[in-house]
């Protein structure tokens, strides 16, 4: 079993769109979030993207479109020089009540199965309570970045906070590593 590190895409690794990521025009990368892919690139650890993807479920996107997405994203990141080994993508909506879904830990549990992860030393990034919740669930460290929803999400909480803060996928490598060193 090796450790993963757990990525949500849309405000981590890219930008949030108000109307979600509907095509590849709408896809604008964040760069300390490519600089901490190409440091993460050389480690033993799986890298594994988990992304809620609600448009699908409310049927303004098909899930293939949404898989390009996907793909084209890992693609870009492998040019340039990152590295993401896995990418999941839950499409239901909220009311579909799935498993997969974060805050559910679905996605995380199957990763898991399928890949050999050892969730309890590994690691997610979220820019939502719904990541950090996701994580608690399937028993990995987790941290919240201010990137994307994150600042919002962090003003949100009544103090009630189990995870790390970071400013962006850089910061959070070095919580990572930290925490790496620790377990």
């Amino acid at each position: 079993m090796r450790p993963a590190i757990f990525l949500d895409r849309d405000g981590v690794i890219i930008e949030n769109c108000e109307n979600y990521v509907r095509s590849w025009d709408d896809v604008c990368f964040i760069e300390p979030a490519i600089r901490a892919l190409r440091q993460i690139a050389p480690l033993d650890v799986a890298v594994i993207v988990v992304t809620n993807q609600a448009i699908v479920g409310k049927g303004q996107m098909t899930l293939d479109e949404a898989t390009r997405i996907n793909e084209r994203v890992v693609s870009e990141v492998r040019r340039r020089g990152g590295r993401i080994d896995y990418a999941y993508l839950c499409p239901h909506a909220e009311k579909d009540n799935c498993d997969c879904r974060k805050p559910k830990p679905g996605m995380l549990l199957r990763a898991a199965h399928e890949h050999d992860i050892d969730l309890a030393h590994s690691f997610m990034v979220g820019d939502a309570i719904s990541d950090m919740r996701a994580a608690q669930a399937a028993g990995v460290h987790c941290a919240l970045v201010r990137t994307g929803r994150g600042a919002g999400e962090l003003a949100r909480c009544s103090g009630e906070m189990w995870f790390d803060v970071a400013d962006d996928l850089l910061d959070a490598f070095a919580a990572f590593q930290s925490f790496r060193i620790a377990a």
